[in-house]
């Protein structure tokens, strides 16, 4: 555990100083998931023996001065979210369809890693194809908030949060489609990012819903985040939606001086529902930013209030169509019946869970004839009115700011039962998505000792700004240095 108190940054000093080695490293991951990671359930599959022999092949290139000493990522162990191909390890998306599932080639962001000389440990939990917001939905195992094991760790890259969290590992890959990368950061303790729509190639993403879908960093720190990010940032030719537009060094923007910056304050977003506690830890980290030399000015959303069940329908409708591929002919489990509809029928019964189902029938309901333009060509219209109002605020300010959730972690089972509570949730961070900005949730104190994030939204392919004021809060405050005890 010392070990990964340690910033990337510092690994890799440890490492090129020859103070430890990519084995040490690489041991003490797996070391930490053996300790805590019967309680945590962070990880569906380890790697060990790969990992090991790979760690065995980095200690040579680094004796022999053969490693690359501008590349921070070297050695370093991360955990992969299992909706992410990885060549020769299995990829279920926490789902009985793909039980049996060995991808034949890499994610574009998990190449990146790889090229890096980065070591994959192992893939993590995760709400079943990424549909929840509580990593209750695995069909495998549950995943529990190392802060307290009877609370959820968010949804759905709960495993990526809580493994870093747990310090089973020092960074992770996650995706969000309305959340799903910030909201367990925020219930875990923790800084994760969803870039810029684009931003990160989605090639070799197990697709829930493609025009919202992106991948990103999970970390300890802000600088560590941007570290990953620099990485995996970038145009793919084999992603029709990656836009080739240059990366800029994010590591430059950590300067921690955000003197005169505006920041937009979105009243609908600190409004009924949210915790009082959370709306206080919210507060001082506003006043902490004007101390810095910001100016914090209350804004509004106006059409934020129709985000939710737009993002929704269009997320269900996206999914309905995506997961039809799902069908046990050409690849994961089949259950075999006489006829061929009916071993549809059967292979997509039993290998789906509640949820998946009920967001397949959603979906399919909202794209079906006679409601096409009632539900779906209506929720496409409030997503155009909810781009229209981040585009309208960032010609004032530079970013806008609020809470990453309206809670803090709830208990496991206490949401379960009731769909509508467990997706208003993503109230706070599903605009997000429907517009395509970037946004970090990083650490900003607790709530009756649970963690609280904070949200940090910005303008398209800026994370660069967004960056800055995270950071430059991180530096102010010791949030991040706070650890769970299990």
């Amino acid at each position: 555990m010392e070990l990964f108190d340690h910033t990337l940054s510092d690994l890799h000093e440890l490492l090129h100083k020859q103070e430890v080695t990519v084995t040490d490293l690489v041991k003490e991951s797996f070391k930490r998931i053996k300790e805590v990671d019967d309680k945590v359930g962070a990880f569906l599959l380890l790697n060990e023996e790969n990992a090991m022999a790979q760690a065995k092949k980095l200690d040579e290139q680094l004796s022999e001065g053969k490693a690359d000493p501008s590349e921070i990522l070297f050695g370093l162990p991360v955990g992969i979210k299992d909706n992410m191909m990885t060549l020769g390890m299995k990829t279920t998306a926490a789902s009985q369809i793909l039980d049996n599932f060995e991808p034949v080639y890499n994610a574009t962001a998990v190449e990146k890693l790889i090229d890096a000389n980065t070591i994959t440990v192992g893939k993590l939990n995760m709400d079943e194809f990424a549909m929840g917001s509580s990593n209750e939905n695995s069909s495998y195992k549950l995943c529990r908030n190392p802060w307290d094991l009877s609370r959820v760790p968010g949804g759905s890259s709960g495993g990526s949060a809580a493994a870093v969290a747990s310090g089973q590992v020092p960074f992770t890959l996650g995706s969000d489609t309305g959340g799903s990368i910030r909201e367990p950061a925020a219930f875990c303790g923790v800084v994760g990012l969803k870039p810029t729509y684009g931003r990160v190639s989605r090639y070799g993403l197990i697709a829930f819903a493609s025009s919202l879908d992106q991948i990103g960093p999970i970390t300890r720190t802000v600088e560590d985040n941007a570290y990953v990010m620099q990485k995996i940032a970038g145009h793919d030719h084999r992603d029709s939606t990656s836009v080739d537009k240059p990366v800029p060094d994010y590591l430059k923007a950590l300067t921690g001086d955000i003197k005169g910056m505006k920041i937009g304050v979105p009243k609908e977003f600190l409004a009924a529902g949210v915790e009082d506690g959370v709306k206080a830890r919210i507060k001082e980290a506003l006043a902490k930013l004007e101390e810095l030399g910001a100016t914090c000015e209350e804004v509004s959303l106006p059409h934020s209030k129709y985000a939710l069940p737009a993002y929704y329908i269009l997320s269900s409708s996206e999914a309905s169509a995506n997961l039809a591929r799902f069908d046990g002919i050409r690849y994961g489990v089949r259950k075999e019946e006489n006829e061929l509809l009916q071993t549809y029928k059967k292979t997509r019964s039993e290998g789906f869970g509640d949820e998946v189902k009920r967001r397949i029938m959603l979906g399919t309901f909202a794209l079906s004839s006679g409601y096409y333009d009632a539900y779906y060509t209506k929720a496409q219209k409030v997503r155009t009115l909810v781009k229209e109002d981040f585009e309208d605020l960032f010609l004032q300010y530079d970013v806008l700011i609020g809470p990453t959730t309206p809670t803090v972690p709830f208990k496991i089972g206490e949401n379960v039962e009731d769909p509508l509570t467990m997706y208003v949730n993503d109230i706070l961070t599903n605009l997000m998505n429907l517009a395509g900005v970037p946004a970090i949730s990083v650490p900003c104190g607790q709530a009756d000792g649970l963690p609280v994030g904070l949200q940090i939204i910005g303008k398209h392919f800026d994370e660069e700004t967004v960056y800055k004021v995270a950071h430059a809060f991180e530096q102010a405050t010791d949030h991040h240095k706070m650890k769970p005890e299990l």
